[in-house]
Protein backbone atom coordinates (compact mmCIF):
# COMPACT_ATOMS: atom_id res chain seq x y z
CA UNK A 1 0.00 0.00 0.00
CA UNK A 2 1.14 3.57 -0.60
CA UNK A 3 0.86 6.33 2.00
CA UNK A 4 1.16 10.11 1.88
CA UNK A 5 2.18 12.21 4.90
CA UNK A 6 0.36 15.46 4.21
CA UNK A 7 1.99 17.46 7.03
CA UNK A 8 5.44 17.19 8.59
CA UNK A 9 8.20 19.42 9.92
CA UNK A 10 11.20 17.42 8.79
CA UNK A 11 13.07 20.69 8.34
CA UNK A 12 13.45 20.98 12.12
CA UNK A 13 16.67 20.39 14.00
CA UNK A 14 15.48 17.10 15.51
CA UNK A 15 16.22 15.50 12.14
CA UNK A 16 19.48 17.23 11.26
CA UNK A 17 21.58 14.21 12.24
CA UNK A 18 19.64 11.56 10.33
CA UNK A 19 17.50 13.12 7.60
CA UNK A 20 18.72 10.70 4.93
CA UNK A 21 17.79 7.82 7.23
CA UNK A 22 14.35 9.33 7.82
CA UNK A 23 13.74 9.44 4.08
CA UNK A 24 14.89 5.86 3.60
CA UNK A 25 12.64 4.64 6.44
CA UNK A 26 9.75 6.50 4.83
CA UNK A 27 10.40 4.75 1.52
CA UNK A 28 10.58 1.40 3.29
CA UNK A 29 7.17 2.15 4.86
CA UNK A 30 5.74 2.70 1.34
CA UNK A 31 5.35 6.46 1.56
CA UNK A 32 5.13 8.10 -1.83
CA UNK A 33 4.94 11.69 -0.55
CA UNK A 34 5.81 13.89 2.41
CA UNK A 35 4.85 17.55 2.64
CA UNK A 36 7.44 19.58 4.56
CA UNK A 37 5.56 22.52 6.03
CA UNK A 38 7.22 25.82 6.90
CA UNK A 39 6.52 27.65 10.16
CA UNK A 40 8.81 30.64 9.56
CA UNK A 41 10.45 32.29 6.56
CA UNK A 42 13.73 30.52 7.35
CA UNK A 43 11.93 27.22 7.90
CA UNK A 44 10.08 27.65 4.63
CA UNK A 45 13.39 28.19 2.85
CA UNK A 46 14.64 24.93 4.33
CA UNK A 47 11.47 23.07 3.29
CA UNK A 48 11.96 24.25 -0.28
CA UNK A 49 15.58 23.05 -0.17
CA UNK A 50 14.46 19.64 1.11
CA UNK A 51 11.91 19.34 -1.70
CA UNK A 52 14.69 20.08 -4.17
CA UNK A 53 16.96 17.47 -2.56
CA UNK A 54 14.51 14.58 -2.11
CA UNK A 55 12.00 13.53 -4.76
CA UNK A 56 9.74 12.17 -2.00
CA UNK A 57 9.34 15.63 -0.42
CA UNK A 58 7.09 18.55 -1.38
CA UNK A 59 7.14 21.98 0.25
CA UNK A 60 4.56 24.29 1.81
CA UNK A 61 5.61 27.81 2.74
CA UNK A 62 4.20 30.09 5.42
CA UNK A 63 4.46 31.63 8.87
CA UNK A 64 2.69 29.68 11.61
CA UNK A 65 0.54 31.85 13.93
CA UNK A 66 2.77 31.41 16.96
CA UNK A 67 5.70 32.81 14.98
CA UNK A 68 3.97 35.80 13.36
CA UNK A 69 5.02 38.06 16.23
CA UNK A 70 8.66 37.21 15.59
CA UNK A 71 8.52 37.80 11.84
CA UNK A 72 11.11 40.31 10.70
CA UNK A 73 10.59 43.02 8.13
CA UNK A 74 10.63 41.33 4.75
CA UNK A 75 9.71 37.85 6.00
CA UNK A 76 6.24 37.97 4.46
CA UNK A 77 7.74 39.15 1.17
CA UNK A 78 10.02 36.09 1.29
CA UNK A 79 6.96 33.83 1.64
CA UNK A 80 5.31 35.51 -1.34
CA UNK A 81 8.48 35.04 -3.38
CA UNK A 82 8.82 31.38 -2.36
CA UNK A 83 5.18 30.74 -3.27
CA UNK A 84 6.01 31.64 -6.86
CA UNK A 85 8.74 28.99 -7.07
CA UNK A 86 8.08 25.82 -9.10
CA UNK A 87 7.09 22.81 -7.05
CA UNK A 88 5.54 24.58 -4.06
CA UNK A 89 2.31 22.73 -3.26
CA UNK A 90 0.62 24.77 -0.50
CA UNK A 91 0.60 27.94 1.58
CA UNK A 92 1.05 27.52 5.32
CA UNK A 93 0.92 26.56 7.86
CA UNK A 94 -1.31 29.40 8.90
CA UNK A 95 -4.34 29.71 11.17
CA UNK A 96 -5.00 30.81 14.75
CA UNK A 97 -3.92 29.78 18.24
CA UNK A 98 -5.35 30.91 21.58
CA UNK A 99 -3.49 28.25 23.59
CA UNK A 100 -0.09 29.93 23.44
CA UNK A 101 0.26 33.65 24.07
CA UNK A 102 3.10 34.25 21.64
CA UNK A 103 1.44 36.50 19.06
CA UNK A 104 -1.27 39.17 19.50
CA UNK A 105 -4.51 37.69 18.22
CA UNK A 106 -5.25 40.51 15.78
CA UNK A 107 -1.84 39.94 14.21
CA UNK A 108 -2.59 36.23 13.87
CA UNK A 109 -5.84 37.11 12.12
CA UNK A 110 -4.01 39.47 9.77
CA UNK A 111 -1.52 36.78 8.78
CA UNK A 112 -4.22 34.13 8.42
CA UNK A 113 -6.04 36.40 5.99
CA UNK A 114 -2.81 37.07 4.07
CA UNK A 115 -2.12 33.36 3.69
CA UNK A 116 -5.63 32.58 2.46
CA UNK A 117 -5.51 35.41 -0.05
CA UNK A 118 -2.08 34.34 -1.29
CA UNK A 119 -3.30 30.77 -1.67
CA UNK A 120 -6.24 31.93 -3.78
CA UNK A 121 -3.95 34.11 -5.91
CA UNK A 122 -1.54 31.22 -6.48
CA UNK A 123 -4.35 28.65 -6.96
CA UNK A 124 -2.98 26.53 -4.10
CA UNK A 125 -4.47 25.02 -0.97
CA UNK A 126 -3.73 26.57 2.42
CA UNK A 127 -2.94 24.62 5.58
CA UNK A 128 -4.81 25.55 8.77
CA UNK A 129 -3.43 25.29 12.30
CA UNK A 130 -6.04 25.64 15.04
CA UNK A 131 -5.80 25.42 18.80
CA UNK A 132 -8.44 26.53 21.31
CA UNK A 133 -10.04 28.85 18.77
CA UNK A 134 -12.60 26.87 16.76
CA UNK A 135 -15.16 29.69 16.60
CA UNK A 136 -12.54 32.22 15.49
CA UNK A 137 -11.23 29.89 12.79
CA UNK A 138 -14.70 29.19 11.44
CA UNK A 139 -15.60 32.88 11.35
CA UNK A 140 -12.59 33.65 9.15
CA UNK A 141 -13.15 30.61 6.94
CA UNK A 142 -16.78 31.62 6.37
CA UNK A 143 -15.67 35.14 5.46
CA UNK A 144 -13.06 33.80 3.02
CA UNK A 145 -15.70 31.53 1.48
CA UNK A 146 -17.60 34.64 0.35
CA UNK A 147 -15.05 34.85 -2.47
CA UNK A 148 -15.73 31.27 -3.54
CA UNK A 149 -15.14 27.66 -2.43
CA UNK A 150 -12.04 27.15 -0.34
CA UNK A 151 -9.14 24.83 -1.08
CA UNK A 152 -7.28 23.81 2.01
CA UNK A 153 -6.50 21.33 4.74
CA UNK A 154 -7.62 21.41 8.35
CA UNK A 155 -4.35 20.12 9.76
CA UNK A 156 -4.23 17.76 12.76
CA UNK A 157 -7.97 18.23 13.20
CA UNK A 158 -9.27 18.23 16.79
CA UNK A 159 -12.71 19.78 16.35
CA UNK A 160 -16.08 18.08 16.63
CA UNK A 161 -18.22 16.43 13.96
CA UNK A 162 -20.30 19.56 13.31
CA UNK A 163 -17.18 21.64 12.70
CA UNK A 164 -15.74 18.97 10.41
CA UNK A 165 -18.96 18.85 8.40
CA UNK A 166 -18.96 22.62 7.92
CA UNK A 167 -15.31 22.57 6.87
CA UNK A 168 -16.16 19.98 4.22
CA UNK A 169 -19.10 22.10 3.07
CA UNK A 170 -16.75 25.07 2.66
CA UNK A 171 -14.54 22.97 0.38
CA UNK A 172 -11.84 21.85 2.80
CA UNK A 173 -10.12 18.54 3.50
CA UNK A 174 -9.78 17.22 7.05
CA UNK A 175 -6.50 15.67 8.17
CA UNK A 176 -5.82 13.51 11.22
CA UNK A 177 -2.51 13.03 13.00
CA UNK A 178 -1.33 10.70 15.75
CA UNK A 179 -3.73 12.19 18.28
CA UNK A 180 -6.58 10.19 16.72
CA UNK A 181 -4.84 6.99 17.88
CA UNK A 182 -4.62 8.01 21.55
CA UNK A 183 -6.65 5.98 24.02
CA UNK A 184 -8.70 8.97 25.21
CA UNK A 185 -9.57 10.16 21.67
CA UNK A 186 -12.85 8.28 21.26
CA UNK A 187 -14.79 11.38 20.20
CA UNK A 188 -12.13 12.35 17.67
CA UNK A 189 -12.24 8.85 16.20
CA UNK A 190 -16.01 9.10 15.87
CA UNK A 191 -15.55 12.40 14.03
CA UNK A 192 -12.94 10.83 11.75
CA UNK A 193 -15.30 7.97 10.95
CA UNK A 194 -17.79 10.44 9.46
CA UNK A 195 -15.50 12.38 7.10
CA UNK A 196 -16.46 11.81 3.44
CA UNK A 197 -14.07 9.46 1.68
CA UNK A 198 -12.86 12.13 -0.74
CA UNK A 199 -12.01 14.69 1.97
CA UNK A 200 -10.00 12.54 4.39
CA UNK A 201 -6.24 12.99 4.81
CA UNK A 202 -3.61 11.62 7.19
CA UNK A 203 -0.41 13.16 8.53
CA UNK A 204 2.27 12.79 11.18
CA UNK A 205 2.91 16.43 12.16
CA UNK A 206 6.38 15.08 12.91
CA UNK A 207 8.36 15.58 15.10
CA UNK A 208 5.22 15.93 17.25
CA UNK A 209 2.31 13.61 18.15
CA UNK A 210 3.87 10.16 17.82
CA UNK A 211 0.96 7.74 17.35
CA UNK A 212 0.01 4.84 19.60
CA UNK A 213 1.78 2.44 20.13
CA UNK A 214 4.87 4.64 19.64
CA UNK A 215 3.87 7.60 21.84
CA UNK A 216 7.03 7.25 23.91
CA UNK A 217 9.25 7.48 20.82
CA UNK A 218 10.61 10.93 20.00
CA UNK A 219 10.80 12.39 17.51
CA UNK A 220 7.81 11.27 15.49
CA UNK A 221 8.66 10.70 11.82
CA UNK A 222 6.83 10.06 8.54
CA UNK A 223 7.29 6.28 8.59
CA UNK A 224 5.10 6.12 11.72
CA UNK A 225 2.05 7.22 9.71
CA UNK A 226 1.15 3.57 9.14
CA UNK A 227 -0.23 3.43 12.70
CA UNK A 228 -2.56 6.36 12.09
CA UNK A 229 -3.71 4.74 8.85
CA UNK A 230 -4.46 1.46 10.63
CA UNK A 231 -6.43 3.22 13.37
CA UNK A 232 -8.54 5.19 10.90
CA UNK A 233 -9.16 2.12 8.77
CA UNK A 234 -10.51 0.28 11.80
CA UNK A 235 -12.91 3.05 12.84
CA UNK A 236 -14.13 3.46 9.25
CA UNK A 237 -14.63 -0.29 8.76
CA UNK A 238 -12.24 -0.72 5.84
CA UNK A 239 -8.84 -2.29 5.31
CA UNK A 240 -5.62 -0.32 5.85
CA UNK A 241 -4.89 -0.77 2.17
CA UNK A 242 -8.19 0.87 1.22
CA UNK A 243 -7.59 3.70 3.67
CA UNK A 244 -4.08 4.24 2.33
CA UNK A 245 -5.24 4.26 -1.28
CA UNK A 246 -8.07 6.73 -0.67
CA UNK A 247 -6.04 9.18 1.42
CA UNK A 248 -3.15 9.06 -1.05
CA UNK A 249 -5.49 9.83 -3.95
CA UNK A 250 -6.92 12.72 -1.93
CA UNK A 251 -3.46 14.05 -1.09
CA UNK A 252 -2.32 13.94 -4.70
CA UNK A 253 -5.44 15.80 -5.77
CA UNK A 254 -5.43 18.55 -3.16
CA UNK A 255 -1.71 19.19 -3.53
CA UNK A 256 -1.70 18.76 -7.29
CA UNK A 257 1.11 16.18 -7.35
CA UNK A 258 1.34 12.91 -9.24
CA UNK A 259 -1.87 13.60 -11.15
Amino acid sequence: MTLFDTHSHIDQEEFDGDRDGLIERARAADLEGIVAVGCTADGSDKCVALAERYDLVHAAVGIQPNYCGEAADGDWDRIVELAARPGIVAIGETGLDRHWDYTPFDLQQDYFDRHMRLARERNMPFIVHMRDCDDDIMAMLREAHRDGPLSGIMHSFTGDAAMAAECVELGLHVSFAGMVTFKKSDELRRTAAGIPDDRLLIETDSPYLSPHPLRAKRPNEPSYIVHTAECLAEVRGITPEQLAEQTTVNARRVYGVGT
